[in-house]
């Protein structure tokens, strides 16, 4: 493991000064990222691919977090909100996405601080460092961060002091296939594969309204997903929904041991109940190999056949929709210049990836840390927020936003503060669900709470 410079930044190189920090990304953590350097007078600008705040959680803000307002408020941007007369929301409720970014994230990004500096439209392509491919090391910790970004018009470069990459991965699904692989197949069926976490209950409904839907994956994505449809089919007669797994059981959404979060411990029992009654066929030990199209008879309706191994022989499946609720992946395309050590398996920083084993950890057995275990072999460069978790499904919301206090301190040059890391979390975890009965709201995926 390559020895890293853990000392804080004193005075920096001549060609730094002057220059922000820059965010990537402004949702939740890259946001709170803002805000805590904004606490510390620190220059920054925030990159946003989307065209507002918390672009990738309105993506599923039919989804009710299962985690409470207290777990999901970073403290030094309640701190600057509540200065403005902000009113937090009251801290056992439970927000939806939606109404995650419409009571905190659209407010702490309006603040003075804050608004002036965000970039709508940016989509970071590369970072790398001005006139230094990742192969040349002298003078490397002194040359500018350089990011090459797109905008609607057309790509250009930005120059900064320090990067912090809370660009998350739901836009990065893992792979359909259980080799990692997409599917043979996928191209010329890629309209019928949806993302995770569609909202069947409203604004997709008529997609999966009286249709058959094959759900992909054995997590907490999945499960919510199964639950909406199976609400979906007590009024709309003719909806089927299988659940494909690869492995013998989906363990870790069906076992829920002394959660301090009830929402989340009765997901696992809710889907068992409706595989049980055959409301959900379950199709376990399923490895999909390749997708195939079905063109429907006088016009109709496309269809996919699944065909997967299955013990020692081939099993096929015939759905109308695939839901891919594999997972996601960190996109680790754009820091191809960038000095990185990551774990192996979890493709998380390396320091962090043995406190974060989805094998070993839940959401609330993940150890506090900060910029030490997020420090990489570029001095300045941090992966922080749900990216830094690679493809573990156990981060939250609490945890990425101790995560940027810290190396804000850090940035700042307070030492002592960077390295005090603490976070007291629920006992398994604040990830996401609904509480409410079936039929009543969307529910959620993995821990994103």
């Amino acid at each position: 493991m390559t020895l890293l410079d853990l000392t804080p930044p004193r005075q920096l190189a001549s060609r730094l000064q002057g220059l922000p920090v820059a965010i990537i990304g402004a949702g939740p953590i890259g946001l709170a990222a803002a805000a805590n350097l904004a606490d510390r007078g620190l220059d920054f600008v925030v990159l946003e691919a989307g065209d507002r705040v918390g672009a990738s959680v309105e993506q599923w803000g039919h989804i009710r977090l299962f985690s409470p307002w207290k777990h999901l408020v970073d403290p030094v941007s309640r701190r600057l909100l509540a200065e403005t007369g902000w009113v937090e929301p009251p801290a056992d409720s439970l927000p939806t996405g939606a109404e995650l970014v419409e009571a905190f994230l659209r407010p702490l990004a309006a603040l003075p601080a804050i608004a002036s500096r965000i970039r709508f439209g940016v989509a970071v392509t590369d970072v790398t460092r001005e006139g230094m491919d990742r192969t040349r090391t002298a003078g490397r910790a002194q040359a500018p961060f350089l990011l090459r970004v797109s905008t609607a018009d057309g790509v250009e470069e930005l120059t900064a002091r320090a990067v912090i990459d809370a660009s998350g991965t739901y836009r990065t699904p893992n792979r359909l296939g259980s080799s990692g692989l997409d599917p043979l197949g996928l191209p010329e069926v890629a309209d019928l594969v949806g993302h995770a976490l569609p909202d069947v209950l409203g604004r997709e409904r008529d997609a999966f309204a009286r249709r058959r839907t094959v759900v992909v994956g054995a997590g907490h994505s999945a499960a919510n997903t199964l639950l909406n449809l199976a609400a979906l089919a007590e009024s709309e007669p003719g909806t089927r929904v299988t659940w494909v797994i690869r492995n013998a059981s989906a363990a870790r959404v069906t076992t829920a041991p002394d959660d301090e979060l009830p929402a989340r411990a009765s997901i696992g029992a809710r889907v068992d109940a409706l595989v049980a009654e055959g409301r959900i066929e379950l199709v376990d030990r399923f490895e999909i190999v390749r997708l195939g199209r079905v063109e429907g008879d006088a016009g109709g309706a496309a269809s996919v056949r699944i065909t997967g191994r299955r013990g020692d022989g081939l099993e096929t499946i015939e759905a109308d929709r695939i839901v891919n609720a594999t997972g996601f992946r960190p996109d680790l395309e754009m820091l191809r210049e960038i000095r990185l050590e990551l774990d192996d398996i979890v493709e998380a920083p390396k320091r962090l990836a043995p406190l974060i084993d989805p094998n070993v950890h839940s959401c609330g057995t993940v150890e506090p840390h900060g910029f030490a275990e997020l420090t990489q072999p570029e001095r300045d460069f941090f992966i922080v927020g749900m990216k830094s978790y690679g493809r573990a499904p156990t981060f939250l919301l609490a945890t990425g936003y101790e995560q940027v206090r810290s190396i804000s301190a850090w940035l700042a040059g307070d030492a002592a503060s960077a390295r005090n890391v603490e976070l007291v979390l629920p006992a398994t975890g604040v990830c996401s669900t609904d509480a409410a009965p079936a039929g009543s709201g969307s529910v959620g995926g993995s821990c994103c709470g």
